[in-house]
């Protein structure tokens, strides 16, 4: 090979590991869609670290009412947030302690209806942004491809990907918003079309009862004497 292709072919091979990198990333985004049943709680469990930025995104999608209790409880017990009867939420806690965060939702209050809840964590590690990427840098490297600007490559892909994951988190909420707004639509449908029945009827009973007493008082058989 030449000068040329050795440095082209560096290149190439420190782009694909550099895709390798980002695509083994310990996953960070947790997202997850359920049924709360009637007069009962459900928690879960995150496990973050200490020093990483957690963002919790709630909403409930379908069910009476539409509200629910939330409570974030550290791993020490201590209450972080705690909300009532809310329809979503957006939170953003810096994590001060090490281990498994609970996310609790509450329908106690609610005795028949049960609810579809959706939420969503993003935990944000500020040892995992620097840490990864300078790995495969120290290794890959050389002197001979140092005027290719690795550094200024593996930034941009970073960034790259980092909008490519908000855009999909993005897209998680919509999808959510669409459900939610697709159930009160049908709600909504149902109500309208089980009024207007009911009117419907009314109308009916009132016309036939009333051509029936118009009936009934020409239907009179006594002779009258003039």
């Amino acid at each position: 090979f030449n000068k040329s292709a050795f440095l082209g072919f560096s290149v190439v091979l420190s782009v694909w590991v550099l895709c390798l990198t980002l695509g083994f990333r310990p996953k960070q985004h947790m997202e997850f869609t359920f049924i709360l049943p009637a007069a009962s709680t459900e928690c879960f469990y995150q496990t973050t670290s200490r020093n990483s930025s957690m963002e919790i995104e709630y909403q409930v999608i379908a069910g009476s009412g539409l509200h629910v209790g939330f409570a974030l409880i550290s791993p020490t017990g201590h209450r972080v947030i705690s909300e009532f009867r809310n329809s979503d939420g957006i939170h953003t806690v810096d994590a001060a302690e090490d281990g498994d965060y609970r996310l609790c939702f509450d329908n106690s209050f609610s005795k028949l209806s049960e609810k579809m809840v959706f939420f969503e964590v993003i935990i944000n590690s500020r040892s995992h942004v620097g840490g990864d990427g300078d790995e495969w840098v120290n290794t890959v490297v050389s002197d001979s491809v140092v005027e290719y600007k690795l550094e200024e490559i593996r930034t941009r892909m970073d960034t790259v990907y980092w909008h490519l994951e908000k855009s999909h988190q993005v897209q998680t909420v919509l999808r959510a918003f669409e459900a939610r707004d697709r159930y009160l639509l049908e709600d909504n449908l149902w109500s309208v079309s089980f009024w207007s029945c009911i009117n419907l009827m009314v109308m009916l009973t009132v016309a036939v009862t009333q051509i029936y007493t118009l009936r009934r008082l020409f239907d009179h058989t006594k002779r009258v004497c003039t």
